[in-house]
C-alpha cells in the first residue's frame, strides 16, 4: 500500500505517535526484544550444577560405600567421594553465579536507541520502547529497529546478509511495490530487524516489533528447544561408557570371586571396589575448575 494506507492502517501519522499512544501500545505488544533473557535463581542454579551425571553416579557410588563400610578405609574412600561432589559442585555454582552477575552488568552498560517522532519532536529512545505505529528516521550507520516501511528516504542502501545472504546492499525505496508473489525480504520498500543502513537517510514507519519481527521469527523456531552442547554430549557418553563397564565388570568380577573363593560377602565388597575404582573420582572436580 502507499505510505498514507500505511500510517492510516496502524493509526499513526507523520508527526508519529503521542506518548499516551505509545505507552498503551507498548503495554500491548510488550518490549522490542528478539530474545528476553530469563535470570534463574539460585535453586535453578543449584539444580543445574547437580544435575550432571559423574556427580550423580559419584553420588550413589557413596552412598553404597557407607551402606556397605566395614572399616575406616570403606568410611575413608567415601568421604572421598562426597568431597569431590561438593567441590565439583560448588565450584560450578559458584563460577555461573559470578558469570551471569557479570554479564549483567555488561548488558546494563549497553545502551542501544533509535530517533523517533513523537508529537512531531525528534527525541532518542531506548530500542526496547519502540511499538508498532512509531515513526523513526534513519541515516548511514543505524541498525534497523524494527520491521519498518519507508515512508520517504534519499538513496537509501541498506544492507540485509543477515537475512538473506547478500553481500551487495540493497537500495530500498518510497513508492508502492507493484510485483505480486515477491517474499517480504524481496520488498523494495520494506526493511527488517537485524538490518543496517549503509548510506542514505530515510523516515520509515514501524509495523512490528519483537517477537513478531521476521528476525523475531527465526529466533523462536532457533530457540524453541535449548541444543545440547558437544561437551555436554561427551560428557554424557564418557558416563554411559563408564556405566556400561560397570554393569559388564562388577558382575563378572563379583562371579568369578564368589565361585573361586566360595566367599560372596567379600567378593560383593570387592566388586564394590571396582565399580568405585573404575569412576574417575576427580573429574567432576577437575571439569569444573577447567570451565571456570
Amino acid at each position: 500500500m502507499d505510505a498514507p494506507e500505511a500510517l492510516h492502517l496502524l493509526e499513526s501519522a507523520a508527526e508519529g505517535l503521542t506518548e499516551t499512544v505509545a505507552c498503551e501500545r507498548l503495554q500491548q505488544v510488550g518490549p522490542n526484544e528478539v530474545s528476553r533473557e530469563k535470570r534463574h535463581d539460585w535453586l535453578v542454579r543449584f539444580l543445574h550444577a547437580v544435575r550432571n551425571p559423574l556427580v550423580i553416579l559419584l553420588s550413589i557410588l557413596a552412598v553404597i560405600t557407607f551402606a556397605t563400610a566395614e572399616g575406616p578405609s570403606d568410611i575413608a574412600g567415601g568421604w572421598i567421594m562426597v568431597v569431590m561432589v561438593i567441590l565439583g559442585v560448588a565450584l560450578r555454582y559458584i563460577q555461573e553465579t559470578k558469570a551471569d552477575a557479570a554479564a549483567a552488568k555488561l548488558k546494563a552498560m549497553i545502551n542501544v536507541t533509535a530517533t523517533v517522532l513523537r508529537e512531531g519532536k525528534t527525541r532518542e529512545v531506548p530500542l526496547r520502547e519502540l511499538v508498532p505505529g512509531d515513526v523513526v528516521k534513519l541515516s548511514a550507520g543505524d541498525m534497523i529497529p524494527a520491521d519498518v516501511r519507508v515512508l520517504a528516504c534519499k538513496d537509501l542502501f541498506i544492507i540485509q546478509a543477515t537475512l538473506t545472504g547478500e553481500s551487495l546492499p540493497v537500495e530500498k525505496f518510497d513508492a508502492r511495490e507493484t510485483r505480486e508473489g515477491i517474499s517480504p525480504l524481496e520488498s523494495s520498500n520494506l526493511c527488517f530487524l537485524g538490518t543496517s543502513v549503509e548510506s542514505g537517510a530515510a523516515q520509515a514507519l514501524v509495523v512490528e516489533t519483537g517477537l513478531q519481527t521476521y528476525l523475531g521469527n527465526i529466533a523462536k523456531s532457533v530457540t524453541a528447544q535449548s541444543v545440547e552442547t558437544s561437551f555436554d554430549k561427551g560428557i554424557k557418553r564418557f558416563t554411559w561408557l563408564m556405566l556400561r563397564f560397570m554393569a559388564v565388570m562388577v558382575p563378572v568380577v563379583f562371579l568369578i570371586n564368589g565361585l573361586t573363593k566360595h566367599d560372596w560377602k567379600q567378593a560383593f565388597f570387592f566388586a564394590l571396589a571396582v565399580a568405585v575404582g573404575l569412576t574417575p573420582e576427580m573429574l567432576p572436580m577437575i571439569v569444573s575448575v577447567c570451565l571456570s
